[in-house]
């Protein structure tokens, strides 16, 4: 008769299993323009195993956007992660508001989506982008909708946090299961719910090193690092030194 294998408590693996869905079969050709100082040290600590979480701040066109979805899909090609979901606050400068757009709920979120998709476009020609697009991979969720959710093996991008309340930043930042990654974007210039901004004073409570030794990191992009245009840079100095 035979003997059956016993397993010892130094070989049985008694890590917790955690829900994940299965990661991308085949790897993404993602197109990386030539990054910057500022770029390569802000990719550098996005990919760290270590890093959980990310406040960045920083002016239009440092490149906020571009370089949190590039490190999201390379953190998918290397089989960290399985899925994108970008998150928005429903709020506008215009007069236009969600609820009174057109369409279905996923028509709505189209408009709020765009600079996703720009970037996706940006970084992956076009038949990944449909992949992702195909397989679910990619997201959109209205910050007011985050209450119960979950986020396990996931980048979680959180785009114009400045106009996202204290409350509602903190509703996002919980949701954080394992192995998943947080980028929350921000201008603090450009705030368009009148003072209610929770984005400065949140990124502000974790920017010591206790929050670093938990995983938490603080990233600040000035003037200087603005990368869209040569007019974009001088036009927020102009209006800064205006106001």
């Amino acid at each position: 008769m035979k003997k059956q294998r016993s397993e010892t408590n130094a070989t049985r693996d008694t890590s917790p299993v955690i829900p994940q869905r299965n990661k991308l079969r085949s790897q993404l050709s993602i197109f990386q323009r030539e990054l910057n100082e500022k770029q390569i040290e802000f990719l550098q600590l996005a990919l760290d195993k270590e890093t959980k979480l990310m406040f960045v701040s920083g002016p239009a066109g440092t490149a906020k956007t571009y370089m949190a979805i590039l490190a999201a899909l390379q953190l998918m090609n290397d089989r960290r992660v399985s899925d994108l979901i970008y998150i928005r606050s429903a709020v506008e400068s215009s007069d236009s508001k969600l609820g009174f757009l057109p369409g279905t709920g996923d028509e709505k979120m189209a408009p709020y989506m765009q600079p996703l998709m720009d970037k996706l476009s940006e970084l992956l020609p076009k038949n990944d982008v449909e992949l992702l697009k195909k397989e679910e991979r990619i997201s959109s969720v209205p910050v007011g909708f985050l209450r119960g959710l979950s986020w396990n093996a996931k980048v979680i991008v959180a785009d114009e946090a400045q106009n996202m309340t204290q409350k509602e930043i903190l509703t996002l930042i919980t949701r954080t299961g394992e192995f998943s990654k947080v980028f929350v974007l921000g201008d603090p210039e450009q705030s368009d719910i009148n003072g209610k901004s929770g984005f400065v004073k949140m990124m502000g409570y974790f920017d010591d090193e206790e929050s670093k030794e938990n995983g938490i990191q603080v990233f600040r992009l000035t003037d200087d690092d603005i990368v869209r245009s040569g007019i974009v840079q001088f036009i927020i100095k102009k209006v800064k030194k205006t106001f």
